[in-house]
């Protein structure tokens, strides 16, 4: 017999290593030893009073064993003389496009144009340290995409868009930690995700994919509606039958392209803004209603803000407890950030991005003449303004939080996380008034909704520009392209995902998609 309960622990119950069985007998009125195995479906905790719950959800086995299999079995096959699917990008959705490919019979020809997660690691050392960007790998582009040095943050709100579980056990199967499954909040963390997208990639491998590093896409030969080929930098031609295109919100090369080709793209509302980072003993004394440090079973502290300022929504984005801020930028000439942390988030800072809605249709009307591109264009305007006043290196321009809401330039700055460094700017005149005075007005907000987030302990960073594609690319209820019959347009690239698992559930759809017929 199998009994689903849910438990409500404290702080002081969840020091006992056999607590799950005592309150599981408890709850059922019946003995320990009658208790085989329990399964932890889910475990989320709750700070908002000052005494902490842990509520968890159990499978609680009653004399019956516990099932020694995973709920998802993956049965790969042999790939090697299929019909090949040519996906461009190796992130999440490509990574998983390329995956359902193989479960399906098809054999998936990846197209990255930036490295493997081993050799890309000197690239983003460049980035930190000379403040160099190579245009190919860098925090955005190479093995596993912007996802694999950013995080691994794997929450969702596209529960819709297909089996999320799944992912999630298909990450485990290549070597996640099971607590992924089980929190309310998983994540894998910077430093263990090179190893799972390498394992991975040599799954794909293994049962005959390929999987094409340091091999960018530059044309496409288009014919009768459809694409006969794609052209490669070094001028190879790669004919095709199916071409699943996820390059990632950041290729902006392949929305010039496609602009260029006149083949349709639309402009799309995101949102822009900052980075604010803050000692992680700041952030865990308001969430966990504590003086001193944190109780050592708990993780360093998240939180969630919004509020609505001048009917646009300013709100946090990728918080990154325990976390470092990183450079982003994807060419030299802009500077851009973006956060992340290794599995342990024990680094003692906590940094957010804190960004505004940007309606492409209303709020930049300078933009308009550059049609489908406008949303990109305002954003690398922004980004170019940051380099300018970050002083012309990948050092970012940066304020104390409480001198950005008053509008003082900073005499001085806190320690940070962000290794190419930080100059004092006057980022509340830098931005434009859009999206600066939203934001000034939205920290406002925060303080009193966080009594201690509003102080001069915090830096603000310019800018947090990368939240999402500013640029859709169309796609019909096949999925295909309406004017190109065999380009499928994926991920968050194409506008369709905004985050590691909703891209990977985009991947498999256009996989599905794409294999019909052929």
């Amino acid at each position: 017999m199998v009994k689903d309960i849910q438990l409500r622990l404290t702080l002081k119950d969840e020091e006992r290593s056999d607590i799950l069985l005592i309150k599981s007998a408890q709850y059922l009125s019946i003995r320990r030893e009658d208790i085989t195995g329990i399964k932890v479906l889910r475990k989320s905790i709750d700070a908002r009073k000052a005494k902490i719950i842990l509520n968890y959800k159990l499978s609680v086995y009653i004399k019956e064993a516990l099932p020694e299999k995973s709920d998802y079995q993956f049965h790969y096959k042999d790939v090697s003389k299929a019909k090949p699917i040519h996906i461009i990008g190796f992130g999440p959705a490509g990574m998983y496009a390329a995956l359902r490919c193989i479960e399906l019979g098809f054999k998936p020809i990846v197209l990255e144009r930036g490295k493997n997660v081993q050799d890309r690691r000197r690239d983003l050392k460049a980035i930190n340290q000379d403040h160099h960007v190579d245009e190919d790998s860098n925090y955005c582009f190479g093995e596993g995409g912007a996802g694999t040095y950013s995080d691994g943050k794997l929450y969702t709100r596209s529960l819709k868009r297909g089996d999320v579980r799944k992912i999630f056990e298909n990450l485990v199967f290549h070597g996640a930690a099971d607590e992924i499954l089980v929190d309310a909040h998983p994540h894998i963390g910077t430093n263990k995700l090179p190893k799972i997208i390498q394992n991975i990639r040599e799954n794909i491998i293994n049962y005959g994919g390929e999987v094409h590093f340091e091999t960018r896409v530059t044309d496409f030969n288009i014919k009768n509606s459809k694409i006969e080929s794609v052209v490669l930098q070094n001028g190879t031609e790669m004919v095709t039958d199916r071409v699943i295109l996820a390059t990632g919100h950041s290729a902006r090369d392949i929305f010039y392209l496609l602009d260029k080709k006149q083949i349709a793209l639309k402009a799309k509302s995101f949102a822009m803004g900052v980075r604010v980072e803050h000692p992680q003993h700041i952030i865990d004394s308001i969430q966990y209603h504590c003086s001193g440090d944190r109780h050592e079973l708990l993780p360093p502290a998240a939180y969630s803000l919004v509020q609505q300022v001048k009917d646009r929504g300013v709100y946090s984005f990728c918080m990154c407890p325990g976390g470092f801020i990183v450079p982003a930028a994807t060419a030299n000439g802009e500077v851009v950030v973006n956060g992340m942390s290794p599995s342990r988030r024990n680094n003692k800072y906590a940094n957010s991005g804190i960004v505004v809605e940007i309606n492409v249709d209303k709020d930049i009307p300078k933009y308009e003449k550059f049609g489908a591109l406008k949303g990109l264009e305002y954003q690398k305007n922004l980004e170019r303004i940051a380099f300018t006043s970050g002083g012309r290196t990948q050092a970012a321009p940066a304020q104390r939080l409480t001198d950005f809401v008053q509008g003082n330039l900073s005499s001085s700055l806190n320690d940070t996380s962000y290794q190419p460094g930080l100059n004092s700017a006057p980022l509340h005149s830098l931005l434009p008034k859009l999206i600066g005075g939203r934001l000034r007005k939205g920290f406002e907000a925060f303080g009193r909704k966080m009594n201690g987030y509003y102080t001069e302990e915090a830096n603000v960073i310019g800018v947090e520009s990368r939240t999402s594609s500013p640029v859709n690319i169309p796609r019909n209820e096949t999925l295909e392209h309406p004017e190109i019959s065999n380009l499928f347009p994926c991920g968050e690239g194409g506008g369709y995902a905004g985050g590691i698992i909703s891209a990977a559930m985009d991947g498999e759809r256009c996989a599905e998609a794409a294999v019909v017929g052929l």
